[in-house]
């Protein structure tokens, strides 16, 4: 008898060259649908589905691989006398190789505008029913889901036949990927009908995809890996030059993009840049070119930027390249790079570049601690700089100036570890206190950073991340010269907080959110 394959697969990558050296091996094809008629096409005879089981493909192909003719085919055990009774007793011909993946629903729910019923019709039954049926059965059966590992099998194939050919190791490895992947397309299901669901899901699966390993984590005696999941994110990631991205490097590429994100929808003429060192902006500024932004983010603190991330809204061109050829990097990361600026970049040959979107993602946030995670929303951009809840509590209120730099500081704070202060003058910032164990400490740690790069405070504002608790954060702004604060409120200590900036003469405005960052 000859072995017997069965294919049906959505994903038609490597489909017809499988197919012709199975062919050749003297393997036979059992195919359903689109596969059997794509291999037609090719020229490879084709056993169809309905001539195994007897019924015809029905119900607009929902039904065509549901049958004994079939998982009995697929579970049967090779050396069980009673299974191979009962297929002598149906007449049923046992599969050997089974190469199947599934209806696109990931990448069908992931377009815009589809409809429910779309998305429902591209939830697989069969494929997943088999896919399992033969994974349960390896030993007898092999089983691919991944069209990367068509090469894998013929080799294995050829080298010694079905048996010997296909070690138990193989068979053992390709069985356990099946059940990663119906794991990860079932989360995808569940995650797509739950989304809108008010409350917090019962269970929720978190599929991971393996992208790349890592020389180390943190430190050089932790070993690391990437995973990403199925939303948009670090798996968008295109690496154009420099060595390998570490573990703190992809730490950091993140929170560049979260600093600058706020900005993202602005324009080219809106470039925002931020220097980040561990996880936490150095430098942060607008400009109307990635140069300007660069050189005005660089200044708030050049110390601190060696061997920074610098992170970009913008497309990044050779000019912004140029500016930062005196500056140790690690990388730099932006939305797009014109070719002449990957030019510049390449020169350096460890500067790593990453191309990657700046838009903030909506969904959620989560933070590992022991035994389990914490899960949060992410914090959304438009509530955060939603006006309407913003109240001036002072005497007086910002001026025209204020209000503009009151809102970049706004925006900028929120990227800084709590607890964060952030000073700023001309939508740049001039001194970032990051970090801090008390709020008094985190103001004066920014002053002290901006007059130490020759920054005078006089006039500028200052965002805090959260409330402060007495009025010495306040009091120690009021003696650097600074004009206007933003801030949540919220403090039962607020009133005192109040009249320390009204009897300094300083503007402040509540905003109502808080923006810890942990």
């Amino acid at each position: 008898m000859k072995a017997r394959a069965l294919l049906s697969v959505s994903d038609k990558r490597g489909l017809v060259e499988l197919a012709r050296e199975l062919v050749a091996l003297g393997w036979e094809i059992v195919s359903t649908g689109g596969t059997a008629e794509a291999l037609r096409k090719a020229g490879i005879p084709v056993i169809p589905i309905e001539q195994v089981t007897g019924f015809p493909e029905m119900m607009d192909g929902r039904v065509k691989t549901l049958h004994p003719k079939v998982h009995g085919g697929l579970l049967a055990r090779r050396t069980h006398s009673g299974d191979r009774a009962a297929l002598a007793e149906h007449g049923i011909t046992p599969i050997d190789l089974v190469v199947v993946n599934l209806y696109p629903f990931r990448e069908t729910v992931a377009k815009p505008g589809v409809a429910f019923e779309q998305a429902i019709e591209q939830i697989d039954i069969g494929g997943p029913s088999m896919l399992r049926s033969a994974a349960k059965n390896h030993h007898d059966v092999l089983v691919v889901v991944d069209p990367d590992d068509y090469p894998v099998v013929i080799a294995a194939l050829k080298q010694g036949g079905l048996t010997p050919g296909a070690s138990p190791g193989l068979r053992r490895d390709l069985a356990a990927k099946v059940f990663a992947h119906t794991a990860a397309y079932d989360a995808a299901i569940h995650g797509y009908l739950t989304k809108d669901a008010p409350g917090w899901p019962e269970r929720i699966t978190l599929a991971l995809e393996r992208r790349q390993e890592l020389r180390y984590g943190e430190n050089p005696h932790q070993a690391a890996t990437l995973y990403a999941t199925a939303e948009p994110g670090i798996r968008d990631l295109e690496q154009l030059s420099g060595k390998e991205l570490s573990f703190n490097n992809l730490l950091d590429l993140d929170a560049g993009l979260l600093a600058v994100a706020p900005w993202s929808a602005g324009g080219a003429d809106r470039a925002a840049c931020a220097i980040i060192k561990h996880t936490t902006p150095c430098g942060i500024a607008l400009g109307r070119a990635p140069r300007e932004a660069y050189e005005r983010a660089l200044a708030t603190d050049r110390t601190s930027a060696f061997g920074s991330v610098i992170a970009f809204n913008v497309a990044v061109d050779r000019a912004a390249a140029e500016a930062m050829r005196e500056l140790f990097v690690e990388g730099v990361v932006a939305p797009a790079f014109a070719d002449d600026a990957v030019a510049v970049f390449r020169e350096k040959k460890n500067l790593r570049v990453v191309r990657l979107p700046a838009e903030a993602v909506a969904g959620w946030d989560w933070k590992r601690i022991r035994g389990g995670f914490l899960a949060q929303q992410r914090s959304r951009i438009a509530q955060v700089m939603d006006e309407t809840g913003w109240k001036v509590v002072t005497r007086r209120p910002p001026s025209d100036g204020e209000w503009r730099d009151l809102r970049f500081a706004w925006a900028a704070v929120g990227a800084v570890k709590s607890n964060a202060i952030l000073l700023a003058r001309d939508e740049a910032a001039i001194g970032i206190g990051a970090g801090q164990t008390s709020r008094v400490d985190a103001s004066f740690l920014a002053i002290h950073k901006a007059r130490q790069q020759g920054h005078d405070p006089t006039g500028a504002v200052l965002a805090s991340d959260a409330f402060f608790p007495f009025p010495d954060g306040v009091e120690e702004a009021a003696r650097a010269g600074v004009r206007a604060i933003i801030q949540p409120g919220g403090s039962v200590k607020d009133a005192e907080v109040v009249a320390a900036a009204d009897q300094a003469g300083l503007a402040m405005v509540f905003t109502g959110i808080r923006q810890f960052r942990h």
